[in-house]
């Protein structure tokens, strides 16, 4: 199985991108995380090569939130194949539904224990468990 090389998040909290960003560098030491405050900034990141293996993508942002991001990266020819991972506080069924249909790979509620986030970014990083999974 070969690894990811270059995941991006995009999120508007300082404290969330850090908490990720250290998740990321315990379960995949060496991974390049690339952390983005919001859709516009990623969109300018993911213009440089090499694209990420997976983007990281929190719903509730202001400007353009992650559904309008989402709906952007699936219409655009370059950015339609990366893995979407929705990585949001919201629990909300409607939330869920919609970005699936959407098409993001995963939707993640970011947990409030370092661990969990690790174990949940592992499950993620190491995607052959997950067959058929939605939900993290």
């Amino acid at each position: 199985m070969s690894h990811p090389k270059r995941v991006m998040l995009i999120d508007d909290d300082p404290d969330d991108q850090l908490f990720f960003r250290d998740a990321i560098h315990i379960v995949q030491p060496g991974l390049h995380c690339e952390l983005t405050s919001n859709c516009q900034e990623a969109f300018r990141k993911l213009e440089l090569p090499p694209p990420p293996d997976y983007i990281f993508l929190d719903l509730n942002m202001p400007v353009m939130n992650g559904f309008e991001c989402l709906v952007h990266l699936k219409n655009q020819e370059s950015y339609k194949d990366i893995p979407v991972v929705i990585f949001t506080t919201s629990k909300n069924l409607n939330d869920i539904t919609k970005t699936q249909q959407l098409g993001a790979k995963w939707f993640v509620t970011k947990p409030d224990d370092f661990k969990v986030l690790c174990k949940k970014i592992s499950k993620i990083l190491q995607k052959d468990s997950l067959d058929g999974v939605y939900t993290i």
